[in-house]
């Protein structure tokens, strides 16, 4: 069980981490193919925007791939759990003002790690 935990933080970890480079760095090529539904012309003007969101799924990203690396498993969780918590509420509030998948991509991975967690 632990190990299907691990791999799922480290998934989720690595989602962020994607999400890091595409608002970071990629957000003007990609955003348009990704986000349809904004306008094509505020790409350019909310580029540091995005970049600010980037930066914050970066420090998720982190979050996670530290509670992977702490030996003891009752720190190694409680960590673990703040940082999926941190992510399934950002899911939420995304879903909620930006696209409706971001709960698919986001809040359910997450909370399918918390229940883990929780019943292991």
């Amino acid at each position: 069980m632990q190990l299907l935990i691990d791999l799922l933080i480290g998934f989720i970890a690595l989602l962020h981490l994607y999400i890091l480079w595409f608002e970071m760095f990629a957000w003007e090529s990609r955003g348009p193919k990704v986000f349809r539904n904004f306008p094509k012309d505020l790409f350019g003007p909310t580029k540091a925007m995005a970049a600010n969101q980037g930066l914050y799924n970066g420090f998720l990203a982190a979050g996670l791939g530290w509670s992977l690396l702490i030996a003891d498993s009752a720190w190694s969780e409680n960590v673990a759990l703040f940082f999926l918590a941190c992510v399934a509420v950002a899911g939420l509030y995304g879903a909620a003002t930006a696209d409706k998948k971001i709960l698919f991509v986001q809040t359910v991975p997450a909370g399918i790690a918390v229940l883990l967690i929780i019943l292991s």
